[in-house]
């Protein structure tokens, strides 16, 4: 299969850690099944198959509503919520708030691949926000690109989600990214850095629920069948609850403190 899509779809579910420091001095907790010391990635399945270290702080910014920033090995994402708030006469929508999504690269002008990421992000958004609590109002995400050492889109995505929590914007479920990336023999690759996308034959990044790990968004970039499709669904439906046991203990750690 030969393909570059995005398109929204459902799936299902499939269902350790140990404490160090990671960039920014910020405490990191990685899965026992898929440990790894600071900037090294192991793997529970084999070469490759393993998540790189998070590390997420919450309220950074002063301005916005809610904010975070989001760390994923060497890919860093900051993201600002504003709203719910006035929106323009021209975007309101009468029955739900009108949901937007900027996405700053690090340097230059947004350019054709930064709007293709704001429009799966937005759709990722719009499928849990509960936007029908408030109509006629508008729920802007920024998000600005620190560094991207691969992962963009997944990094982006948790980044949003930390920040629209913080922003205490009504979700009927949290959501995370993971991509995966098959190199020419066939073997995956977790959290690929921009090398390892750089050498795979085939990308594909996933969005998923925290409920029932329901498959929100899925882009996907290369060549690939269908049984290397479903066998990097299920291995980021099983990666994403990693993301979302990390979620938890870094709101526990926030709140905990306060």
């Amino acid at each position: 299969m030969a393909c570059t899509q995005a398109q929204l779809v459902s799936g299902s579910a499939n269902p350790g850690r140990t404490r160090s420091v990671g960039l920014w001095g910020h405490t990191v907790y990685t899965d026992a099944n898929m440990r790894a010391e600071p900037g090294i990635e192991s793997s529970p399945r084999g070469p490759g198959c393993s998540l790189r270290h998070f590390a997420c702080e919450q309220n950074l910014l002063s301005r916005p509503d809610g904010s975070a920033s989001f760390l994923q090995g060497d890919t860093s994402v900051l993201a600002g919520v504003y709203g719910p708030a006035e929106v323009k006469v021209s975007k309101e929508i009468f029955n739900k708030a009108t949901l937007e999504v900027i996405l700053r690269p690090k340097i230059g002008l947004p350019g054709v691949a930064e709007k293709s990421r704001e429009r799966l992000i937005r759709n990722t958004c719009e499928a849990v926000v509960l936007g029908a609590l408030h109509p006629r109002t508008s729920i802007t995400v920024v998000l600005q690109v620190i560094s991207d050492a691969g992962s963009l889109l997944a990094c982006c995505l948790n980044a949003a989600c930390m920040a629209l929590v913080d922003t205490g914007v009504p979700m009927r479920a949290l959501f995370c990214g993971v991509t995966c990336a098959l190199d020419s023999d066939g073997t995956l690759v977790l959290d690929p850095t921009a090398k390892q996308e750089k050498e795979a034959r085939a990308v594909l990044t996933f969005a998923l629920d925290s409920v029932e790990q329901k498959l929100l968004m899925s882009t996907t970039k290369g060549l690939y069948s269908n049984a290397e499709l479903q066998q990097c669904l299920a291995a980021a439906q099983a990666a994403s609850q990693h993301v979302f046991r990390f979620y938890r203990e870094s709101l526990q750690r926030r709140y905990s403190k306060s």
